[in-house]
C-alpha cells in the first residue's frame, strides 16, 4: 500500500509516518510512505507515484487540502482520502469528496490504525491499458483515467485526465474489445466512454470531470443514460452496504 501524507509541519509528518509504521507492522501490511510539504509538491509527483491513501492536511499555505481533494476526485473517485486539522470546521466540505475519515490534531494512533485498516478492506487493484504511442514507446494507462476513446482512421485518441489527448497506434476496435466489461460505454459510433468518468449527460453531448465534451449519438442516447444510472446505482448500494 503506497501513502502519501500532504502535510507542511515536519514534526506532524514524522509522528503520523511513525503511526503508519506501526500500524503496518502490526497489520502484517507492506507500506511504503512518501511525504510532501505542500499540495503543489504532491501534484507534481502525482502521475509517477499514484498512491492508495493520502493523508491530507487541510490548513496549508497554498492549495489548501479541501481543494487538493476537489481537484484528485475530477480523476479519481477510489482514492482513499483522509483530512487531518486542528479545527473541525471543514468537515461538510469532507463529506462532498467522500473523505474516508477527518482526524483531529492531535492525531491519536489507534485512530489512524483504524483508518488505515478501512482503507486497505477498501483497496482494489488498479488496472492498466498498455498501448503504444506514435513514436512506438509503450505506454501503461491507468484505465480509470481514461476519459475517452475516438477513432482516428487505423488509430485511436485517449482522452485523459486533466485534458491529455494520446495518439496511440492500437485501432477502436481492438481498445473497444479491451475495455469490454470495465466501465465503458459506446456513445457514438467514433466514441467509446467511461461512465465513471461522466459528469452530465446533455442531449448532444457528454461531459466529463475535467471538463472535456464529446458527441452522444441519437441513437445511442438512451442505452449511455440507462447504463450511468445503472452504475451509480449500483455504486451507492456497494457503499451503504460497506457502511
Amino acid at each position: 500500500m503506497t501513502i502519501a501524507i500532504i502535510e507542511d509541519e515536519t514534526a506532524h509528518q514524522n509522528i503520523l509516518a511513525s503511526y503508519i509504521e506501526a500500524w503496518s507492522r502490526t497489520a502484517k501490511q507492506t507500506v511504503s510512505i512518501r511525504c510532501y510539504q505542500d499540495a503543489g509538491q504532491f501534484l507534481f509527483a502525482w502521475e509517477d507515484e499514484q498512491p492508495d491513501v493520502v493523508f491530507v492536511d487541510i490548513q496549508m499555505p497554498g492549495m489548501n487540502g479541501i481543494e487538493l481533494a476537489k481537484r484528485l476526485r475530477t480523476q479519481d473517485q477510489e482514492l482513499v482520502i483522509i483530512f487531518t486539522t486542528g479545527l473541525a470546521d471543514y468537515m461538510e466540505e469532507g463529506y462532498e469528496v467522500e473523505a474516508l475519515h477527518y482526524l483531529l490534531k492531535p492525531i491519536q494512533p489507534e485512530k489512524v490504525a483504524a483508518c488505515l485498516e478501512k482503507a486497505s478492506r477498501k483497496r482494489t487493484p488498479r488496472e492498466y491499458c498498455l498501448v503504444h504511442t506514435e513514436d512506438g514507446q509503450l505506454r501503461k494507462i491507468p484505465v480509470k483515467e481514461i476519459d475517452f476513446i475516438e477513432a482516428c482512421k487505423h488509430k485511436s485518441v485517449l482522452g485523459l485526465a486533466f485534458g491529455e489527448r494520446l495518439m496511440v497506434r492500437e485501432s477502436f476496435s481492438e481498445l473497444s474489445e479491451r475495455l469490454s466489461g470495465k466501465g465503458f460505454v459506446k456513445c457514438h459510433r467514433s466514441y467509446l466512454c467511461q461512465l465513471e468518468r461522466i459528469c452530465q449527460i446533455e442531449r448532444e453531448e457528454l461531459l466529463f470531470d475535467d471538463g472535456s465534451r464529446i458527441p452522444v449519438s441519437r441513437r445511442l442516447y438512451q442505452e449511455v443514460n440507462q447504463r450511468f444510472i445503472a452504475h451509480f446505482r449500483r455504486i451507492e448500494d456497494e457503499r451503504k452496504r460497506s457502511i
